[in-house]
């Protein structure tokens, strides 16, 4: 059997619908006349600073926020539209814009936020002059969010806040965060998720620091924030006091559903394909079996992504999906990426980028990156108490 030297992804979602097609094909032109050739297939993500002109670029042609309402500067797309938009991207190993702004805080902000809290974060968050980043893990509070201890003290028309956030994507990057912290400490005893607000923080105000954290990539796309009598206005409230966790949630699911598309796996099963290729790995029998088991383990799991998708997008989606997506995609991610690291043999576990005609590879730096996917947005084992104990009722 034959290896194929791709696997395109955005084949697992072709559509019969015309206007779909038509769609698509308009991407794929429109990225190919204007995507900077010097930003794909980087072996490092690309810092907020060099990927604006991309943002804006994006924002002209009226495709940075295909998910928001057009009255709010979106393009009122349907899932499967942004699903294509997404593919599109990264079919050519292009980056998609960091997704905190537009993809996570900006529709809670639509979704619960003032018309002043409109006014005021969403123009900016969409022309990219404005970067956000999520304050939501501390030290004793990662997967356990809900065991978070930083505070937000109300003191006339300000909340002071203290405390510490770590593992924050670009926090060294952002102007803003949104974040959970505690503004009823005492009603912690009743329940670890009460008590808890959704606040909008500059992070340029006084008793701010930002420190970034170098990871086990070796790139510094992480930052830990320290908190010291800082004071943000009341107004800077998004949604309830106190029902910040219902907020929060609001954001999880679909944030989960977009960091387990079935596109990680596809694209690192392609890299070891050409890597397999070049060292000779393609030729052994265990190899191209556990390659095939990936395969049909990554069909199956897309049919499954491509009907989720059709449920969210009426509407119907069951509260398993996101867990499921996030466990199964992630996974999946993980083992195609030791699959790569198989595939380069000795050079597998070196710091040093290979190079396949124009394009930089480094499986270990992508075996990393994984092991980050099936922890970020909650990790696979919450995800699987989630299921249990959630969904199906299970006891504790």
């Amino acid at each position: 059997m034959a290896l194929n030297p791709t696997w395109d992804n955005t084949t697992l979602f072709e559509d019969d619908n015309p206007s779909d097609r038509a769609f698509r094909a308009e991407v794929r032109a429109w990225i190919a006349a204007n995507l900077p050739a010097d930003l794909c297939n980087r072996p490092m993500r690309i810092p907020p600073p060099e990927l604006k002109p991309w943002h804006r670029k994006l924002y002209k042609k009226g495709w940075i926020a295909p998910h928001w309402p057009k009255q709010y500067g979106g393009m009122g797309a349907t899932l499967t539209q942004q699903i294509i938009l997404f593919e599109e991207i990264s079919r050519v190993g292009a980056p998609t814009p960091y997704p905190h702004g537009p993809n996570f805080i900006g529709p809670l902000i639509i979704d619960v936020g003032t018309e002043e809290q409109k006014a005021r974060h969403l123009p900016p968050m969409l022309t990219g002059d404005i970067t956000w980043c999520q304050g939501y893990s501390e030290v004793d509070a990662g997967s356990d969010l809900a065991n978070l201890s930083a505070t937000a003290t109300l003191d006339g028309d300000h909340f002071v806040v203290n405390g510490h956030k770590v593992w924050t994507t670009n926090g060294h990057y952002a102007d803003w965060m949104f974040g959970l912290f505690r503004t009823d400490p005492a009603a912690k005893a009743k329940a670890k998720q009460a008590g808890i607000s959704m606040l909008l923080i500059n992070l340029k105000s006084p008793g701010v620091t930002v420190r970034p954290i170098e990871t086990i990539k070796g790139d510094s796309e992480f930052a830990e924030e320290f908190f010291v009598d800082v004071r943000v206005p009341k107004e800077n409230l998004l949604g309830p006091l106190n029902d910040g966790w219902r907020v929060a949630n609001r954001l999880l699911g679909s944030e989960r559903f977009t960091t387990g598309h079935p596109r990680n796996a596809a694209m690192i099963l392609n890299k070891a394909r050409q890597v397999a290729e070049l060292t000779g790995a393609a030729r052994a029998p265990g190899f191209r079996q556990r390659l095939a088991a990936l395969e049909i383990d990554l069909l199956a799991f897309s049919a499954y992504y491509r009907h989720a998708a059709s449920l969210h997008g009426h509407g119907k989606a069951p509260p398993s999906m996101a867990p499921v997506i996030k466990i199964a995609g992630g996974e999946l991610g993980q083992r195609a990426s030791e699959l790569l690291v198989e595939a380069a043999g000795p050079l597998g576990a070196q710091v040093e980028d290979l190079r396949i005609g124009n394009q930089a590879l480094n499986p270990a730096g992508e075996m990393f990156e994984m092991r980050r996917v099936t922890v970020g947005s909650g990790a696979v084992e919450i995800q699987r108490n989630i299921i249990a104990k959630r969904i199906l009722q299970l006891p504790g």
